[in-house]
């Protein structure tokens, strides 16, 4: 039977997000081992996302909105302002130092943020690759129509499409909307697999889902019915069979690199994020 991971509340640079992964009873589903939901929140002028440089290893991270913007630089040299639709996919490998704020123009007037956040776990013997940092824009990201369903796939592959965006291990993230009484199938058997539904409600195996609960499936949740039309992210991925540790922003299966990845951030080892090297966010011991 399906079941419900509950979110907790953390905040994000001055905005508070909802935090279903990690969960106390399922670290990880396939290689998602972080899942934030930003929003919905609405901002005055003057405030807004302000998340100072801080550092990653061992993980990619995700940034999918479904409103808003956010402005991402990083110790590569990118400066990218993402929209909805489009997909920053960061991997962070050995080491990368990144920061997450708003235009000047986004900052000075009211705007509104909402999207997810997620981290994937890198393999064990893909932890130390090269950082690379990947924007993709929404026109490039595969489509797919059918039956009252209408699907766009963010990251690696499903239904016979296969997302652009480079990735290092089996996994799926969909972006689906779907009207009353139409059907979704689970894309890979064998994967784990979860659904969120952004808003609608879906039923599966009898059991009524709505907005905001992020549904683990089991091995016998092959199919969705959509009971009330919305739009639903699905994700998930082959599981692994050692969960890596985490501690804040690091991902590894060694803890003796994490601490060496701690003191690397408190000696200001890790590369400063160009154009934005004035401050950045303390480690969390």
């Amino acid at each position: 039977m399906a079941k419900v991971l509950k979110a907790t509340t953390h905040d994000l640079g001055g905005l508070q997000v909802n935090r279903v992964l990690p969960h106390q009873d399922k670290k990880m589903v396939g290689p998602f081992i972080f899942f934030d939901q930003i929003g919905p929140h609405d901002f005055p002028a003057g405030q807004g996302i302000n998340v100072r440089p801080h550092p990653h290893i061992g993980l990619s991270t995700l940034t999918y909105l479904f409103e808003g913007s956010i402005l991402h630089r990083d110790s590569l040299g990118h400066h990218v302002e993402i929209h909805p639709g489009d997909v920053n996919w960061m991997t962070a490998g050995k080491g990368i130092t990144h920061s997450e704020r708003e235009t000047f123009e986004v900052r000075a007037n009211k705007h509104a943020i909402n999207g997810l956040q997620c981290w994937i776990a890198l393999p064990e013997q893909m932890a130390e690759l090269d950082p690379s940092f990947t924007h993709v824009k929404k026109q490039q990201l595969p489509h797919l129509i059918h039956e009252g369903v209408m699907m766009r796939l963010i990251i690696g592959e499903a239904y016979g499409m296969s997302s652009p965006v480079k990735t290092y291990s089996p996994m799926f993230y969909i972006d689906i909307t779907a009207d009353e009484n139409s059907k979704i199938a689970k894309p890979h058997p064998t994967y784990e697999t979860a659904i969120f539904p952004i808003s609608g409600k879906i039923d599966i195996n009898g059991v009524t889902y709505g907005a905001g609960e992020f549904v683990l499936l089991d091995d016998t949740d092959t199919e969705m019915t959509v009971l009330q039309s919305g739009r639903f992210i699905m994700l998930g991925g082959e599981k692994f069979t050692v969960t890596p540790y985490l501690h804040w922003n690091f991902v590894s299966f060694s803890k003796a690199r994490i601490e060496q990845a701690k003191a690397d951030w408190q000696n200001g080892k890790f590369p400063n994020v160009i154009g934005d090297d004035k401050e950045y966010i303390p480690l969390k011991k």
